[in-house]
Order: C-alpha cells, then sequence, then structure tokens
C-alpha cells in the first residue's frame, strides 16, 4: 500500500512535466547591419504570438528564439521579419518592405 502511495504521485508528477514542453529554443539567420535593425528585428520577432523571447546578435546575425509551438512557428516569425524588411535564408524582403527601413 505505502508503494502505491509513493509511485502514484510520482507517475502523475512525471506525466505534468512531459506535459509541459511546449517552448522550442531555435536560431535563424537574418540580415541587418545596425542597432536600429536589431531593435526591429527583436520587436518583428515578439510581435509574433508565441514567441517568448527573442534576441539578435549583430556580429552572427543570428537570430535566437523560444517559441511555444502551439501558438506559432518559424514560418511565421520568419514572414513577420521580412515584412519588416529584413531577409531570411528562406525568404527576401519585398522592395516596398526595404523602403520602409
Amino acid at each position: 500500500m505505502k508503494k502505491i502511495i509513493t509511485v502514484v504521485p510520482l507517475i502523475l508528477f512525471t506525466a505534468t512535466t512531459f506535459a509541459q514542453e511546449k517552448n522550442k529554443k531555435m536560431t535563424m539567420e537574418v540580415d541587418g547591419v545596425c542597432e536600429m535593425c536589431k531593435v526591429r528585428i527583436e520587436k518583428a520577432a515578439l510581435g509574433v504570438k508565441g514567441v517568448k523571447y527573442a534576441l539578435w546578435d549583430i556580429p552572427s546575425h543570428q537570430l535566437s528564439l523560444i517559441i511555444d509551438e502551439r501558438k506559432t512557428d518559424p514560418m511565421k516569425v520568419k514572414t513577420a521579419l521580412v515584412a519588416a524588411g529584413h531577409d531570411t535564408k528562406e525568404l527576401k524582403a519585398t522592395e516596398e518592405a526595404y523602403n520602409k527601413v
């Protein structure tokens, strides 16, 4: 009986822990050159529902993200970045988006 009382809460705790793995860390390359680009890129990424963290590194052009995979996916983030006027490997910004920068 003592084993059952000990094992059942342990199983419930483990199941709850695994069910909460919804956040995904990822990086992607985003073109930009300056501090103003950094602000614009991070703002565009954080504007996508489900993005919890965004940090763009100027020298490496790498955007580090933490996203909730239940609410968004990487392509939605890339689309928002292109709309803000910054190219990614897969998508290129339009001339109109470049002109707004």
